[in-house]
């Protein structure tokens, strides 16, 4: 693979120009078909194979054209302290504000509280609820000012009116503001690491294209696969990670070959061989983790997972010719600027030298480092005193990297304990998660959904902003009515259940449907235990009636979707673990290395869900990160933490591995190897790991508490991956192994394939053919020209 790789990288400097022109032409292309193409829907979120779904399909086949999923809003009205909302005047406030909320051309109906008796027992609290044609994503920015406009009308009054409701909700999210701050801390990252503006852009502007072609095509292939708005939002978060790692690890190869010598075209392929090897693998880890989301059963997760490994996959292949290809046009501009000043100054001596160079080269002679060596034997065609200096492990390539290495090596056993432990401490609070899917509960009090939200639990029970909807199928009974009655009667008399509303009958009088509130609040434990209770209730009703019910509604169908996600949890972590285990070990040629590395995975991943928990679900420090209401964990974060968490950190693990292995591999002892991989990697996979932790810790500032739990959780997955287990956990395990860690059983390594992720095969190509590819026509060294 290094030297298909090797050559792919020449090739795409040499030709940049029509490189260039392709990618142009693609993003064109795809941008024009984005355009023409219909635009996405707003898919209806669905989990086959829970009762939830299965009711709500129930609901939708024998209730059909009852706008089941049409938007609701609530207009939530609390009178003054001591005055009631039944007094004439407040009455008649209300009245009118329900007669201006059903002027909207997309409003369905709208339920007068006086009428529909939504009015509480103390007659503090009333509400009124605004049906809607259209789902809620299609509501529009008038429909909601309308509703905007009659509570404010309403509050003339002094009445209090707060609204909420899946039709308030305008969508949400980062807004581009997250984005914005990652890719500015990101370019502050890499412009202090690369000391150039040039190496520091050019990471981003191939991110960012890689960004634009993926999301281009997921808008063009929408339509016809399904594709909701929201699915390309992972692709475009993971998608710009990716794009300024894999493209920062060539860069950095590059400048690092330049160093050694290397004329650009040569630095360029050795670069894209020998970075662009581990850059593939790594892409294919991500893949791996992203693809395996189907493993979950959710059809969103698994055209979220899908999308964002193709974005992926653009990332690298981007990584693999464009870059080269850039840095064809501008070979000394991504160079810091002492190296270029330098570069100046001895380009002429070091012309001459390199001609004298070639000259001795076709003779078959050489001296590297003192020692007489043939033709054939030759590494590269630069000077022999860096490459003896860097097979050496020193001389003046010293710096934090290695100090810290060394640190390391001389305390293995208190550095590794000191992370497992740490580690372990943190992902104690992890036994304790509760998942869930926070709703209005969670957001700040400063909205008024939070505020509507508070009225109505207060005036009419904790449980009245969670009721569980009962889908009764009778058909095939004797007397569908009585069976209906009999399943009523038994819900009402379940404890935990404070109001059972009056049963609908559908046309052909064989489905009923009727709401049950409990009481106690829908993320609270008693309501998911009190939800297994009448479930539980199911088989002596059934056989004393002959019809069978669902169990439905907003919080039944949160409860079945975190019981669905723990569930998939355990397979999809073993799914991707094994998977990315065979892949390291054909990468690495080592049985522990894998190992190690998804224990060291796993490690921080339950640390990072500790931390979630510790701050998210009880409280601890949640005032520092803006968070007002704890309660249950997102459902899907620990899948999405597992899986985006899990391809970074096998990123970071294949970059800073690969090159211990490359050093090891040419010769260098198993400590000294660390020392050569911090030495060349741990600079740049320390600002890829900041990078990261920037992106994501842009999104704890948002407003909405899901959102801002999925940047702290990832950001402090990142930090705790990379900076404890990638950097201290990792070096201190492969120095107590020593040789041991780099063993493979004899019939294992002849029947594995071999990928050559280090560049063994680049470092045995004759020197005299790597000393003319160095050369111009003329025999100049193209290097010398700056």
């Amino acid at each position: 693979m290094a030297t298909f790789l090797y050559r792919l990288g020449r090739l795409a400097f040499r030709r940049r120009g029509y490189v260039a022109l392709i990618w142009l032409a693609v993003l064109t292309a795809v941008g024009l078909g984005a355009l023409q193409a219909p635009g996405a829907s707003d898919e209806e979120f669905s989990m086959p194979g829970i009762e939830s779904q299965k009711a709500y399909d129930l609901m939708q086949e024998r209730f059909p054209g009852a706008a089941a999923d049409g938007a609701t809003a609530r207009v939530v009205f609390v009178a003054p302290d001591g005055h009631k909302v039944t007094a004439t005047a407040t009455r008649q406030a209300i009245e009118e504000t329900v007669t201006a909320l059903g002027d909207g051309a997309q409003v369905a109906t709208v339920a007068d509280p006086f009428e529909t008796k939504a009015v509480s027992e103390d007659g503090s609290t009333a509400y009124a609820t605004v049906t809607y044609k259209v789902a809620s994503s299609e509501v529009t920015d008038a429909s909601r000012t309308a509703v905007e406009r009659a509570a404010d009308q309403a509050r003339q009054s002094g009445l209090s009116v707060e609204t909420g409701g899946s039709a308030m909700d305008s969508g949400g999210g980062p807004g581009g503001v997250a984005e914005i701050i990652g890719i500015a801390v990101a370019a502050l990252v890499l412009l202090i690491t690369f000391g150039s503006m040039a190496a520091a852009g050019l990471p981003l502007l191939t991110a960012i294209l890689g960004v634009g072609v993926s999301m281009f095509t997921i808008t063009m292939l929408a339509d016809a696969f399904g594709l909701s708005t929201s699915t390309g939002t992972l692709a475009m978060m993971l998608g710009l990670a990716v794009g300024i790692d894999y493209a920062l690890f060539v860069v950095s190869r590059y400048r690092e070959e330049r160093d050694r010598g290397h004329a650009p075209e040569e630095a360029a392929g050795l670069a894209v061989g020998t970075a662009g090897s581990a850059v593939v693998f790594a892409g294919l880890t991500v893949v791996i983790a992203l693809a395996g989301l189907t493993v979950v059963g959710i059809p969103m997760l698994t055209k979220m997972g899908l999308t964002a490994a193709g974005a992926v996959v653009v990332a690298v292949i981007i990584a693999l010719t464009v870059v080269p290809a850039l840095v064809g046009f501008w070979p000394n501009a991504v160079l810091s600027g002492a190296v270029r000043k330098g570069a100046q100054r001895a380009a002429k001596p070091r012309a001459r030298s390199r001609v004298l160079l070639v000259k001795r080269v076709v003779a078959g002679k050489r001296t590297v480092a003192g020692r007489r060596v043939r033709t054939g034997d030759l590494t590269t065609a630069a000077t022999g005193a860096n490459d003896a200096a860097a097979a050496t492990g020193a001389g003046p390539g010293d710096n934090r990297g290695t100090r810290w290495a060394r640190f390391v090596l001389r305390r293995p056993i208190p550095v590794l304990l000191l992370g497992v432990v740490g580690l372990g401490a943190l992902a104690i609070p992890m036994t304790q998660l509760q998942l869930g899917m926070p709703g209005d509960e969670a957001k700040s009090t400063s909205t008024t959904e939070r505020r509507a939200y508070d009225a109505l639990a207060e005036g009419f029970g904790p449980g009245f902003n969670g009721p569980l909807t009962i889908v009764v199928d009778a058909e095939g009974t004797d007397d569908a009515k009585a069976a209906v009655n009999a399943v009523h009667q038994d819900i009402t008399d379940t404890k935990g259940v404070v109001s059972v509303a009056t049963p609908r009958f559908n046309e052909a009088g064989d489905t009923a449907v009727f709401t049950a509130t409990p009481a106690t609040s829908p993320t609270d434990e008693r309501t998911e235990t009190l939800v297994k209770t009448i479930r539980g209730e199911r088989p002596g009703i059934e056989s004393a009636t002959g019809a069978s019910f669902e169990v439905t509604g907003t919080t039944a169908l949160n409860i079945d979707i975190a019981t669905k996600v723990q569930a998939a949890l355990v397979p999809y972590l073993i799914t991707v673990v094994g998977l990315a285990v065979v892949l390291l070990l054909v990468v690495f040629r080592s049985l522990l290395v894998p190992l190690k590395a998804a224990l060291g995975f796993l490690l921080s991943v339950l640390a990072a869900l500790g931390a979630v928990v510790l701050v998210f679900q009880q409280g601890h420090g949640a005032g520092v990160f803006g968070v007002e209401q704890t309660g249950p964990i997102m459902s899907l974060m620990p899948i999405f933490l597992v899986g985006i968490v899990f391809g970074l950190a096998m990123d970071y693990e294949v970059f800073l591995v690969s090159r211990m292995r490359e050093a090891y591999v040419h010769g260098e002892p198993a400590d000294q190897a660390i020392v050569s991989g911090f030495r060349h990697s741990a600079r740049v996979v320390v600002a890829a790991a900041l990078i990261m932790i920037a992106v994501f810790a842009g999104f704890i500032g948002e407003s909405d508490s899901m959102i801002k739990m999925i940047g702290f959780g990832m950001a402090t997955a990142v930090l705790l991956d990379a900076f404890v287990v990638r950097m201290a956990i990792v070096p201190a395990v492969l120095a107590l192994l020593g040789d041991r860690a780099w063993w493979l059983p004899k019939w294992l390594d002849r029947w594995l394939p071999r990928v050559d992720v280090e560049g063994e095969a680049l470092s045995r190509r004759p020197a005299a053919e790597e000393a003319d590819r160095d050369c111009d026509p003329d025999g100049e060294p193209v290097g010398a020209r700056v």
